[in-house]
């Protein structure tokens, strides 16, 4: 998935948007991109939110608090963070009673702007991933697992998400002039059973069904806009974690993403 602790094995690569069209550099002093992490020395003052909030998704909400700082290495822990009514962490970062060794709570922050926050959205941990799982069925006793796997588990994940972001980007570039300040991220969806019609078409053809689906929903200065993105299986993994095909498209649930993929189409044809 995207963001959230959804199907470990899944990472990058693909080229959705034409190659005539870039991700545009965007204003620096742009307030959705100007989000930083809370307490770091090294980050600037974050600025005031130029669109229009929505509602942030609960483990997002605290999500700081176990972003690791470049520069002293510490993750933010006091007992203001503690839940008052047990003193305890959050649960969603308290190893499971069976676990078979210990997993990291530091969260990496991404490269995605939120739409309701001038900070970006925030990665799971390690033990969050971990406890996502468990909750979703997956029994640990049935795989050979380890540390370094639960590691690298992580690392496709995120690795995955800021690829889907950049081609998101892509297609955006087609905007520039009317959303300068480019688009933040909203909320997202897995959809892993949900074959979208351009994944059965291909199967149809003779080619694999993608083994997930996210659905992101962006924020283009008040527009919403729902991209789909597929997951193919691309092979052995390599040392950038990348062995995911990502297929980034915008859905066509409106007169403008058609356009735009038609333009698109008639770039790479002509090219």
């Amino acid at each position: 998935m995207g963001l959230s602790a959804s199907t470990p094995a899944v990472t990058l690569q693909t080229s959705n948007a034409s190659d005539h069209q870039t991700a545009t550099s965007r204003p620096s002093g742009c307030p959705m991109h100007e989000g930083k992490m809370k307490d770091c020395p090294v980050s600037a003052k974050p600025s005031e939110p130029a669109c229009e909030s929505s509602s942030t998704p609960a483990h997002q909400e605290r999500a700081y608090e176990y972003v690791e700082c470049p520069v002293t290495g510490s993750v933010a822990r006091n007992k203001e963070n503690l839940d008052p009514a047990n003193l305890m962490p959050p649960a969603n970062q308290t190893p499971a009673p069976d676990q078979p060794f210990a997993l990291s709570t530091v969260r990496e922050e991404s490269s995605i702007p939120r739409a309701d926050s001038e900070k970006k959205w925030v990665y799971p941990s390690e033990q969050m991933f971990w406890n996502a799982m468990l909750r979703k069925g997956w029994k640990w006793k049935d795989d050979d697992i380890s540390q370094r796997d639960m590691y690298n588990i992580i690392k496709i994940h995120n690795q995955n998400n800021e690829q889907a972001w950049k081609e998101i980007l892509k297609w955006e570039a087609l905007h520039a002039a009317e959303c300068p300040c480019g688009p933040s991220l909203i909320r997202f969806g897995g959809k892993a059973k949900e074959y979208s019609p351009r994944a059965r078409i291909r199967s149809w053809m003779g080619y694999e069904l993608p083994f997930d689906r996210h659905d992101w929903i962006i924020n283009r200065c008040g527009t919403e806009v729902r991209y789909v993105i597929d997951y193919y299986d691309g092979g052995e993994v390599s040392r950038d974690y990348q062995f995911t095909i990502l297929d980034v498209r915008p859905a066509l649930d409106s007169f403008t993403a058609v356009w735009d993929r038609m333009k698109v189409a008639w770039w790479r044809w002509t090219s």
